[in-house]
Order: structure tokens, then sequence, then C-alpha cells
């Protein structure tokens, strides 16, 4: 991946547009890294805090995305630029009129705001394609999502389930992909349902992936540590973009601030 994007960046177009302003992107960053250097044994255990953040597997993605972080021809406007690019503005960097990257990493969402805040034909001025190998890895695939829930002392508890189990049915899939702005792990759900190819690509490469997909780390994780502005795991990335010289001092901070939140 960094050597196409230097290759890119040969041409006088930076590679990436990197969303630093909001730390949820750098964690997302971090998780396809890790997932595909590391493993999906090690990805779990990281998650649910059963290794340290200072394991050498953390240390060892830190290093790897600090090489991108640090090379200024890579990343639009370099470090300090991208500490002050939120998401929309990372999507519009690529997008928007006048381009200073070539791509923009984050989810299928990513299509949504090219389409309807740039007015881009998603296929044929946008295209997608799966976060690449890092290393001798696999390429990674990492999912997002929301969670239904129904309370068992509900009055009407079993109308409840009778609906969540509907929208988990291809049938009810098959409505919010024509709609849009969705992807669903249901295999039985017909591809031809999503609007367009690269929607389709994109769901595609969710089920192919199978057992080896997942769930967004940071989402997994106590929100002081994982989901939190301005502490935790956002903050120390965002400090690592920064100045990326020292993985290691930067795994210890994840460890400290992980240690707290998890109360282990």
């Amino acid at each position: 991946m960094l050597e196409s994007g230097r290759t890119i960046s040969d041409s006088g177009l930076a590679a990436f547009s990197v969303a630093g302003q909001d730390g949820w992107t750098l964690t997302d960053w971090f998780e396809n890294v890790y997932l595909s250097q590391a493993g999906p044994e090690k990805y779990d255990a990281l998650a649910a805090h059963e290794i340290k953040w200072t394991d050498p597997t953390v240390v060892e993605a830190l290093t790897t995305l600090g090489k991108l972080f640090k090379d200024k021809q890579l990343v639009a406007g370099g470090q300090k630029q991208a500490l002050n690019t939120d998401f929309p503005g990372s999507v519009e960097k690529v997008f928007g009129p006048k381009a200073e990257a070539a791509m923009v990493y984050e989810g299928d969402f990513v299509a949504g705001v090219a389409k309807d805040q740039f007015g881009r034909n998603i296929g044929t001025d946008a295209n997608f394609f799966p976060f690449p190998p890092v290393g001798e890895g696999k390429a990674p695939v990492v999912s997002g999502g929301d969670a239904a829930v129904v309370l068992k002392d509900g009055k009407n508890s079993d109308a409840g389930m009778a609906l969540v189990e509907y929208l988990a049915s291809p049938e009810a899939a098959a409505v919010w992909a024509e709609a849009g702005g969705f992807l669903s792990p249901n295999k039985k759900l017909d591809l031809a349902s999503y609007g367009d190819d690269v929607t389709r690509a994109t769901a595609k490469s969710l089920i192919e992936a199978g057992d080896s997909v997942r769930f967004d780390m940071s989402d997994q994780a106590p929100a002081a540590f994982g989901g939190t502005k301005g502490t935790g795991e956002w903050k120390i990335l965002q400090d690592f973009l920064r100045d990326p010289a020292d993985p290691a001092k930067t795994a210890a901070e994840l460890e400290k601030a992980a240690a707290k939140a998890y109360g282990n």
C-alpha cells in the first residue's frame, strides 16, 4: 500500500487524505493494519484486553502506521493538516471541487458523502477497493454496525422480537440495500439488491471474508477508552499522528488508558 501510494504521490498528488481531527478514523486505520499483521486471534485478544497494548504486535502495527503518518508526500497536507481535517473534510479532499489526495480510507459510508455532498457518481467518479494485506498478512475486513435491543419485560416483547427477526431476514435487508447506505452480512441476500456495482463489490467482500471478519475494536471497548473525544485511544492516536517517532511509548500510553478503562 505504501509503495503504491508513493507511486501516486510521485505524480504530484498526495496518496491519502487522513481525517486526524476525528480520532475514530485513526482507530480504524490501526485496526485494519493490526488485523492484517497480527491475525484474528491476537485481534480478539487485544479487543478483550486479554493481552496488553504493549504487546510486540501492537508496537509493530504502530510502527507500520507511523511510516504512513510521517510521510508528508503520502498524506495530504502532512500531519498538521491531517489533524485539522474531519471526516467530511477528508472525503472532500478526494472528491471535492479541487482534489488534494487520490484516496480516502474509511467505511462504505464514504460513498454517501461523495454522492450526496459532492455530486459524484459512484462507480464512475468514485470507486472502492478492499484494504490491502499488510506485509505477509491477509487482507483485513473490519466491520461496524448497530444493535437492536428488545426489553424482555416489555409489554410487547414478543412483537418486538418478531420485528427484530424480520429485520435480520434477507427480505428486510433487500429493502435497506435498495435504499442505500447499508451492507448486510446475510449470505442469503441477493447482491443484485444493491443499487450500484461499487456497493455490490463492497458487500461481496464482506460476505466472502467469512469467519475472518472482525467487528470494530474500538466499538467493543469501554467508551472511556475507545469512544470518547479528547481522551483514550482517540487522543493517543492523534498524538501519534502528530509525532509517530516512538511507537513503543504510544503503546505504553494506550495500555495505561486501556487498563484504567477495562479495570484490569
